[in-house]
């Protein structure tokens, strides 16, 4: 009951601290910053890279992106740095699913943790930035319902999976997933987003449930890489920054992956819209 109780503290606290950011852009920029900061310590912690490299990396990408969307959003040279980041984020992603189901271990040589950190962990926040402040104005509901999302989908794939699962999803990466865990999530998913497109009055319905469908897909692959990089270490948990969940990257790591793919989405839309 105690372990309960602080872990419901703890998520309050972070649900607490996003939710309140996105009353401005200010804070919602030094939010997103501080999380990646926290969740690229942890991430490096588990691939064993031992470097300030990264972190210089990650401060080039997230405040040249951060200028980007805030001063210079409609400059074609920003856009099409915009589409380089997100062609290569999108291929480095693709890549460590290919890893998921083809190596027995995720491949780490030196420069591949680099390419990793900047564009699979990095390059996730940078999305995250830039979705708040889609068509160069600050949308803090856009970014708010892709939270949303995969807390719905997260905790109705975990209610579901418990008192229905029966077929594992991917029993040598994380053995309590199931298939009908996914479903689940991915069902309630759907059905919100008809919710939250009402009350965030941003995109159409058909749109959220389109991003829920991508939420729920690549949320789940972010969760199982996340997994098996933790397998790898030997690791239960990412960090301890949150009592009763583990690292902030344990919270984070769907959305981190998912966030490209909902950006490359919005882009989508707005292009054919």
């Amino acid at each position: 009951m105690k372990e309960l109780a602080i872990r419901a503290f703890s998520g309050a606290i972070y649900v607490a601290l996003l939710i309140g950011s996105l009353y401005s852009q200010v804070s919602t920029v030094i939010l997103i910053g501080l999380f990646g900061f926290i969740c690229l310590t942890e991430f490096s912690r588990l691939i064993n890279l031992k470097s300030i490299a990264q972190y210089l990396i990650y401060f080039i990408i997230y405040v040249s992106f951060w200028y980007i969307c805030v001063y210079n959003s409609k400059s074609i040279i920003a856009d099409e740095a915009i589409e380089i980041l997100l062609v290569i984020t999108v291929f480095v992603n693709l890549i460590l699913i290919k890893d998921l189901f083809t190596s027995r271990k995720i491949p780490l040589f030196k420069y591949k943790r680099h390419i990793v950190t900047a564009f699979y962990l990095s390059s996730g926040f940078v999305f995250m930035l830039l979705t708040s402040n889609f068509k160069g104005q600050f949308t803090p509901l856009l970014l708010l319902g892709g939270f949303m999302l995969v807390w719905i989908n997260d905790s109705a794939a975990y209610l579901v999976g418990k008192n229905f699962g029966k077929q594992k999803l991917f029993p040598s990466i994380s053995p309590k997933k199931t298939v009908e865990g996914f479903l689940g999530g991915l069902f309630f998913a759907c059905v919100s987003s008809y919710f939250i497109a009402f009350y965030t009055d941003t995109v159409g319905f058909t749109s959220w449930l389109i991003l829920a469908i991508i939420v729920s897909v690549f949320g789940t692959f972010g969760d199982l890489i996340e997994s098996k990089f933790k397998r790898q270490a030997g690791a239960k948990d990412s960090g301890t920054i949150m009592p009763g969940h583990g690292g902030l990257l344990d919270r984070l790591d769907s959305i981190i992956f998912a966030a490209p793919f909902i950006y490359l989405f919005l882009r989508i839309l707005k292009y054919v819209s």
